[in-house]
């Protein structure tokens, strides 16, 4: 099983999908940016082409690639149900993902965890974000997104904690189970 959660920077995600990995035996965490920072560190400016050269590792064309091409190598090598927090706002990266992932398990689940700006910019700041630094900035252009494009499960967690929203999931993911 995969268990995609995406959503704006500051909603909850690497929260819910910690909980989670905590929740669902035989699960682990896999985290997409950490292979952006992994090939952003690898690959010089330089040698990018033109339209990688952005303020976004998910601009890397190898990002997409890299991000399946190693989740089917922990599946296969590890075993695990994989839980995957991201903000990804690219419908076209999405689907790359989404698709890549499916080939790999098609027993996969994608929750948009939501929350209204000013409760994202309020978590964001708890957290120690400055104030129009690169998260802040992106964060309507998520919440646009995830308006405008139908990400299929959503689950706003404005008024709910992260273990409410975890057993969200839980009884979804159950529910289609069965």
């Amino acid at each position: 099983m995969i268990i995609m959660v995406n959503g704006a920077f500051g909603v909850g995600k690497t929260s819910v999908a910690n909980c989670l990995v905590k929740n669902i035996k035989n699960s682990m965490l896999y985290d997409p940016e950490e292979v952006g920072f992994l090939l952003r560190n690898i690959i010089p400016r330089e040698i990018m082409l033109d339209e990688e050269k952005t303020d976004d590792f998910q601009d890397l064309n190898l990002w997409k690639k890299t991000v399946v091409m190693m989740a089917r190598e922990i599946k296969k090598q590890y075993n695990r149900h994989l839980i995957v927090p991201m903000t990804i706002r690219d419908v076209e990266y999405f689907k790359y993902i989404y698709e890549g992932l499916k080939e790999i398990d098609d027993d996969i689940h994608h929750f948009c965890l939501t929350a209204p700006l000013d409760k994202i910019h309020s978590r964001l700041k708890e957290r120690g974000d400055k104030p129009g630094s690169w998260s802040y900035k992106k964060t309507e252009e998520c919440l646009e997104t995830y308006k405008n494009y139908d990400f299929s499960e959503y689950i706003d967690t404005e008024k709910v904690s992260i273990e409410e929203v975890t057993k969200i999931i839980i009884d979804k993911v159950n529910n289609k189970l069965l």
